[in-house]
């Protein structure tokens, strides 16, 4: 073999090489959507369960967060409140990133600001 030989080798197989890192890439990404879809379905079913076990048929919060009484919260809050306990943080600091570690307390701080401030 010459060296002009060897070298489109090798440049073929640099190139299959860069193809399956691609799709390797690919699959990572496609096992963190599936273990972040796991981990929110873990803890909706506990969610579930917990409500089931203390009798809590009809939903409600599963975090402690005030619930204010009149209708001027509105649509937003409901929505970040539901975020939350979908596991999901709506801080500003980790936004749209799932919570791993229990409770947050940014995210707790802002729901009880911005439920503060509505009232």
């Amino acid at each position: 073999m010459d060296k002009q030989d060897i070298l489109s080798r090798m440049t073929r197989i640099e190139d299959q090489i860069g193809e399956l890192y691609k799709e390797l890439g690919g699959l990572k990404e496609q096992i963190v959507q599936m273990l972040e879809e796991n981990t929110r379905l873990v803890l909706e079913n506990q969610s579930l369960r917990e409500q089931l076990e203390n009798g809590d048929v009809q939903g409600g919060d599963t975090v402690d967060v005030p619930s204010p009484k009149d209708e001027t919260v509105g649509e937003g809050y409901d929505n970040l409140v539901r975020l939350y306990n979908e596991g999901f943080h709506i801080c500003n600091v980790h936004y749209g990133n799932m919570r791993t570690h229990g409770d947050c307390l940014f995210c707790l701080s802002f729901l009880n600001k911005t439920s503060n401030e509505e009232k």
